[in-house]
């Protein structure tokens, strides 16, 4: 991710820390109205259980921790059962047990209020491809009953919000439009009058070039959409050495408060990210004195399935799942970017994930940006997934140093030069938003979208490869192969030795 903000964890952990003794309330009376817990205290609670295990996941705190979340998420119920992620075909064992337990919700819910509750009332979303679904639930009885069904993976709050307390706008996370001058020493001038960024050298990408420059593979972005106002990502697509390929753009995200609306608000970006991570991958090269792309000339699949970089809201969870989903099922993708994520994970983009992985798919991710408060989170969700390909950045400086904002950690795969060590604000130099702009990107965003590039140049010039024989190829020609970094993966890729 290209940026996030602020987050005071440290004084949070101090003020809202809870001990066990404090968080263990099961064994309150069903019979009274429960005050739920505030999110300033829920958030310490995670917290907490961060900086404890690394990690954190819903199923770490107990009935009444999770219902506190559940009544601060508009009442928004994740429920992943049966005991897969997803199965090719659906079994009557299967339907039978989603059935049961629609059915069990709509029962304790409507002996929980006097108000009629129906399936139709409760049932928020039911996804197709995997056993997972979205409920209303109020009830903390309700609550317990489901989670000691044995028919049950997961239960989310998938309405909650971790960054919606006091002073933390997470609207703005990692968007930005400005276009930024680039100093002249941060490219280099090529034919047919594009923009080299500084950092691909660092990778040996413009020799790859000589071999392969991401023909006839297709790369699937999810992300916050591309700016309308870029016709280089657009209409411009195939423009000077770029041709013969598409660039298509969907939306999945739903700009509402309401956990029911389905309308979606269009693939433009609208933060400005997106644009980015898509002008990273595939920016044509052009003769319009304007930053390429690492592939430019592989095909583009964008979505807008999120409104930032940070997944921490109902329906970007929902989006990028979808997102997810529609991309699985495309038999032309290959690759899938995602330079988006969040501290802890969420089961239906775990699912989806999943789903994309069985189908093929080589899905790469970011292992995390922020500041310096949170750098000890570690990798972030979905990077730190054992289906994801994560990826980091780091400086141009002697050894190995990740980016100011860059997380490191046993979890990383792969490394991208794409900071000055004499000046962070000197990055990879980008494709703008604005039509005849360019400007500057970061982070283990941009580290994971070169990362994309330079496997959409691998796969192009072995097109017959699977996942594994790409990936294979990747580490081989990486730094530190035979031997992995505790902090860096493999290290960072020799893009040109990749392709011969």
């Amino acid at each position: 991710m290209k940026k996030m903000y602020p987050l005071l964890f440290l004084a949070m952990l101090v003020v809202f820390g809870c001990s066990e003794e404090k968080i263990k309330q099961d064994q309150f009376d069903q019979t009274e109205e429960l005050e739920p817990l505030t999110t300033l205290e829920i958030n310490g609670i995670i917290n907490e259980l961060l900086e404890k295990k690394g990690e954190f996941n819903w199923s770490d705190v107990d009935n009444f921790v999770l219902w506190s979340a559940l009544m601060h998420g508009d009442n928004i119920l994740s429920i992943g059962f049966y005991n897969e992620p997803f199965t090719t075909e659906k079994s009557n064992e299967q339907i039978a047990v989603k059935k049961d337990l629609i059915g069990l919700v709509v029962d304790m819910e409507s002996d929980y209020s006097e108000e009629i509750k129906t399936e139709e009332k409760l049932l928020v979303y039911d996804g197709r491809e995997l056993n997972h679904m979205d409920m209303v639930v109020y009830s903390l009885e309700t609550l317990e009953t489901l989670r000691n069904s044995p028919n049950i993976r997961y239960l989310e709050p998938s309405g909650y919000t971790y960054f919606a307390h006091e002073d933390v706008l997470k609207s703005a996370s990692g968007c930005n439009t400005t276009p930024s001058y680039v100093y002249p020493a941060d490219y280099t001038t090529i034919a047919p009058g594009s923009l080299q960024s500084w950092t691909y050298s660092h990778h040996n990408i413009p020799q790859a070039w000589n071999y392969s420059t991401g023909t006839g593979i297709t790369v699937g972005l999810i992300d916050t959409g591309i700016s309308s106002e870029q016709s280089l990502l657009g209409n411009n697509f195939n423009q000077g050495y770029s041709t013969g390929r598409f660039v298509q753009k969907y939306g999945t995200y739903v700009n509402s408060i309401w956990p029911w609306s389905t309308t979606t608000d269009g693939p433009d970006d609208q933060c400005g990210h997106g644009t980015l991570m898509a002008a990273t991958i595939a920016s044509p090269r052009n003769s319009q004195n304007l930053p390429v792309g690492v592939a430019y000339n592989c095909n583009l699949v964008a979505y807008r399935g999120t409104s930032d970089v940070v997944l921490d809201g109902y329906h970007e969870k929902r989006g990028v799942s979808q997102a997810l989903i529609e991309l699985a099922n495309r038999s032309d993708v290959k690759i899938i970017s995602m330079s988006i994520g969040h501290i802890f994970s969420a089961g239906n983009i775990s699912d989806a994930i999943k789903y994309a992985y069985s189908k093929g798919k080589m899905i790469i991710a970011a292992g995390g940006t922020s500041t310096w408060f949170t750098n000890w989170a570690g990798v972030i969700f979905p990077a730190s997934m054992d289906e994801t390909i994560a990826v980091t950045g780091i400086t141009d400086g002697a050894g190995y140093t990740e980016c100011r904002v860059c997380h490191k950690g046993s979890k990383i795969d792969f490394t991208v030069v794409m900071q000055r060590a004499s000046d962070s604000d000197r990055t990879s130099a980008c494709l703008g938003y604005f039509e005849n702009t360019s400007t500057y990107v970061g982070g283990s965003s941009v580290a994971t979208a070169t990362t994309a590039g330079i496997a959409a140049l691998i796969w192009s010039q072995n097109p017959t490869w699977n996942r594994q024989q790409v990936y294979d190829k990747m580490k081989q020609s990486a730094t530190f192969y035979p031997n992995r970094n505790s902090s860096f993966g493999w290290g960072s890729i020799n893009a040109l030795a990749a392709v011969q």
